[in-house]
């Protein structure tokens, strides 16, 4: 029996759905049933699903005729429709929205599943191979295109800040935050800079630095120049005013996505051409905008025209935030056709998004 979602598995906002809910509670219980015995025969076999065939194949405890009523009023009030004439019936985007909202679960993956994400994601060496084995990883266990946004400096603290002379007048910052992220720069200096003045200088911007948000990083350094003496201080502001210039670069518009072969599997579920879809997968700010749609904790699952990019309208998008700690740093999922197994893609989802958390934590 369908019973009302809890916590992650709810999609939208409670004021969102309040409206839709309200409709829905009008629906029976054996009628939500129904449609969810649709929704689940329509997903495994891409056909149209008629009475006869549901109560074949679930335990509906009523007779065809019964079903076919039930159906009526789930085609009349939009939840499913009829394709072509003596069809069968298959789920609108309503009725895909209803059937979500009312999980009771996702679908939890296996022990082996388990192990095998941990042994794939555990074996990274850096952040970019972490997100990139992330990505391959989400497509091959969702069969979807997996979209992976890279961790979000301006959500980010401070590591370590190394600092290495190349030259006399030339030195290399490096930037290590929490989540694994590596930013190095090349800063040339007003004048040579000795070694002594460069581990003391090493020494006090990491105490001050380490461990503390980027937000507030501005603060923590403004005064160090003046702790110096006047001939190394044209390099310390200049060492500054490189890290503070990383600090604020919108890194966070960096992503990755893979898996995009997987849609020549759907070629039916998508009207006239699938054409429309690749191209918006191709725009990075159509995929940074879904993601940016996402809470960042709990998931989002946006279906078929709630998608607000045209090209994407006969896709869903499902999403979640992952993070080193409680707060999300960055945003990762996949995009498939709306005749999608939300339960199995939910659980997948969700499942690398906690590992990838924890990897992050322990790097």
């Amino acid at each position: 029996m369908l019973a009302l979602g809890q916590g992650e598995c709810q999609a939208n906002d409670w004021n969102d759905r309040k409206p839709q809910l309200e409709v829905s509670a009008m629906l029976s219980e054996r009628r939500l049933e129904v449609l969810r015995a649709i929704v689940q025969d329509y997903v495994g076999t891409e056909e149209p699903v008629g009475s006869k065939a549901l109560t074949e194949r679930h335990a509906l405890g009523v007779s065809p005729a019964t079903v076919r009523n039930d159906m009526a009023v789930l085609e009349d009030e939009g939840y499913i429709a009829q394709p072509h004439t003596s069809a069968g019936r298959i789920p609108t985007d309503k009725g895909y929205r209803l059937f979500v909202d009312r999980l009771a679960g996702v679908k939890p993956l296996s022990t082996p599943e388990r192990r095998a994400i941990h042994n794939f994601l555990d074996g990274a060496v850096d952040l970019d191979d972490v997100v990139g084995r992330t990505v391959r990883l989400l497509a091959q266990l969702t069969r979807q295109v997996a979209v992976v946004q890279y961790p979000s400096l301006t959500r980010s603290t401070v590591r370590h800040v190394e600092l290495l002379s190349l030259a006399p007048a030339r030195l290399m910052l490096v930037l290590i935050t929490d989540t694994g992220r590596v930013e190095q720069r090349m800063i040339d200096c007003p004048a040579p800079f000795g070694e002594t003045s460069l581990a003391d200088l090493r020494a006090r911007l990491n105490s001050r630095v380490v461990g503390r948000r980027f937000a507030d990083v501005p603060q923590l350094v403004q005064d160090l120049p003046e702790s110096f003496e006047t001939e190394d201080r044209g390099t310390v502001s200049a060492v500054l005013a490189t890290l503070l210039e990383t600090l604020v670069e919108e890194h966070e518009e960096r992503l990755m996505i893979g898996g995009t072969a997987n849609l020549t599997r759907f070629g039916h579920d998508f009207p006239l051409t699938i054409r429309p879809v690749l191209e918006a997968l191709e725009e990075q700010v159509v995929l940074l905008k879904l993601l940016g749609e996402a809470k960042d904790s709990g998931m989002t699952v946006r279906i078929g025209h709630e998608n607000a990019h045209e090209g994407l309208t006969s896709t869903s998008v499902v999403a979640v935030g992952y993070g080193s700690g409680d707060e999300a740093v960055a945003k990762l999922g996949v995009v498939g056709p709306t005749r999608m197994d939300y339960p199995g893609t939910m659980g997948a989802v969700r499942a690398v998004a906690r590992y990838v958390g924890q990897i992050l934590a322990e790097s």
